[in-house]
C-alpha cells in the first residue's frame, strides 16, 4: 500500500499550501475538501500533479481494517 501524505505549509504572509501525495485522482480533492472549508479562505491556485490524471489504485481487502465499538 502506498503512503498517503498531507503536507501542509503555512507561509509568512498568512498563506497556507497543501500538496497531497500519494492519492490518486479525485480523491485528493476529495480527501482536502473538509480542510478547505475549516481554513475558510478563497483558493488562489489550484494545480493538478500527473498523480491526479491516473486512475485511481483499487482497494485490497487485505489492507482495510474495521474497528468496532
Amino acid at each position: 500500500m502506498e503512503i498517503q501524505e498531507i503536507e501542509v505549509q503555512i507561509l509568512p504572509d498568512g498563506k497556507v499550501e497543501v500538496r497531497v501525495h500519494g492519492v490518486k485522482g479525485q480523491a485528493c480533492l476529495d480527501l482536502t475538501a473538509e480542510m478547505e472549508k475549516a481554513l475558510g479562505g478563497t483558493i488562489l491556485l489550484r494545480e493538478m500533479t500527473a498523480e491526479f490524471q491516473e486512475p485511481p489504485t483499487a482497494i485490497d481487502q487485505s489492507d482495510t481494517l474495521s474497528l468496532s465499538q
